[in-house]
């Protein structure tokens, strides 16, 4: 039998500030912002935990040998979608409050279980930002 994945346990964001990013997604998305020591020598690193996720928020020119990094970082190119048990009203509601341009949305899409309600806007790098809820979640 050949190896499957089956779940999502965490990614990676290039960004050009960490704490601006960081700061960004706990105060939009609601995300808690954990710092986690990576051992003698070596630089603290940033997490933005959600649910049973995590997102590792990298500097966009962190060291490669310190930081395992990706070939080609770069900051602003990530297109990730959350999903909220919010209605897609309160989420642009509160886009709005926070003073975050919504570049699109509400619309439909097709999600990985099928149709999603979305809004869409820019983190502090210029990452896509799809902010999503299907009908049986609310």
């Amino acid at each position: 039998m050949p190896m499957k994945v089956n779940a999502l346990d965490h990614l990676v964001i290039n960004v050009t500030d960490v704490q601006r990013s960081a700061n960004w997604y706990a105060s939009i998305l609601g995300m808690e912002i954990k710092v986690f020591d990576s051992g003698p020598g070596k630089t603290p690193r940033t997490s933005l935990v959600f649910g049973n996720q995590k997102i590792n928020v990298r500097p966009r020119d962190a060291d490669k040998v310190e930081w395992f990094t990706a070939d080609h970082e770069t900051a602003g190119s990530d297109d990730l979608c959350f999903l909220t048990t919010s209605t897609p009203e309160e989420v642009v509601a509160h886009l709005k409050a926070n003073g975050v341009t919504i570049e699109e949305g509400p619309v439909a899409k097709q999600g990985a279980r099928g149709t999603l309600r979305s809004v869409y806007c820019r983190d502090p790098d210029g990452s896509l930002i799809e902010i999503s809820s299907y009908e049986d979640l609310k």
